[in-house]
């Protein structure tokens, strides 16, 4: 009787390894949300960086499968799924201390501080308005448009700007209509909005900065993606192939060479929304690409 039991025992034991064991050799499947609405719009970008962190380690985690759900919504909605752990394992997203209270932060700016150099879109035959602005009294009189969601929108306000809040997908034509005078985006942003708008321009002569790194956010209750991407980032920084794809991706390196920066002036900015955890990478040269050098 008892070495029937044991027997027994070994056979549960075994099919309780072997599940577990091919549960382990499951790709791990990562959802995130994308949008159809700007066909050539930065998040391509974005998911190239995700795809790397994930190829970098797959040796480690294993294999893994891409799936892509269309969600044409507001920010604060996508946000509101991830944390219910509905349809979306991963957003990418500038920060701020509560979004970083909310979700699991993997702390590597993923356009190197890029985000956080702010050039304009205006309407065309406008560029006249903006020549004699000069200093910031005089900007802080133009209305700009700012996400509803954004963290942008806290950091304008934050500076005394007078804002203008619509859902991402409409400022755009809310811009055309005349609701504001001066959007502005992240430097390697602009020219792939308007591709198709022959009725928007980007600004030339203004720049304005402040710390506004874009991070991986991921459920808080995902350890091991939070694990995943953390270390694959980490690695691909490591052995240079972040840098080779931050350098050569057309988004980023053809955004560098349109800015043309040191013809703009130059407006600091706070960020009232940094965490002390950002605060502490600010330093960090290899974290960061400086367009004023």
């Amino acid at each position: 009787m008892l070495k029937k039991y044991i027997f027994i025992m070994q056979i549960c034991v075994f099919l309780n390894f072997t599940a577990n064991a091919k549960a382990l050799t499951q790709p791990l499947t990562v959802n995130y949300a994308s949008s159809q609405l700007l066909e050539n719009s930065p998040q391509n970008y974005y998911i190239d960086v995700l795809i790397l962190a994930l190829e970098k380690s797959a040796d480690k985690f294993g294999d893994f499968k891409l799936n892509e759900k269309t969600l044409e919504t507001h920010q604060g909605r996508t946000l509101n799924l991830l944390e219910q752990g509905k349809d979306i394992d991963v957003v990418w997203s500038m920060t701020s201390i509560e979004r970083e209270q909310r979700f699991s932060t993997i702390y590597i700016p993923l356009v190197k501080g890029l985000m956080g150099h702010r050039i304009g879109i205006i309407r065309k035959n406008e560029q006249y308005k903006f020549k004699d602005i000069n200093n910031l009294n005089k900007l802080k009189k133009v209305f700009i448009g700012q996400g509803i969601d954004w963290p942008d929108t806290k950091i304008l306000k934050s500076n005394g700007f007078k804002i203008v809040q619509g859902a991402g997908a409409n400022l755009l034509s809310m811009l055309e209509i005349k609701r504001f005078d001066y959007f502005p985006r992240g430097i390697h942003e602009p020219w792939l909005e308007i591709v198709d708008n022959k009725n928007l321009v980007v600004e030339q002569t203004l720049l304005l900065k402040y710390p506004a790194p874009v991070y991986f956010f991921i459920n808080i209750n995902n350890k091991i993606l939070t694990e995943r991407l953390k270390f694959g980032l980490h690695k691909a920084i490591q052995d240079g192939s972040f840098d080779k794809l931050f350098n050569s991706h057309e988004m980023t390196s053809t955004a560098i060479k349109k800015a043309n920066i040191p013809q703009r002036r130059l407006f600091e900015l706070e960020n009232p929304l940094l965490s002390p955890k950002t605060k502490s990478i600010l330093t960090d040269n290899n974290l960061w690409f400086s367009v004023l050098e």
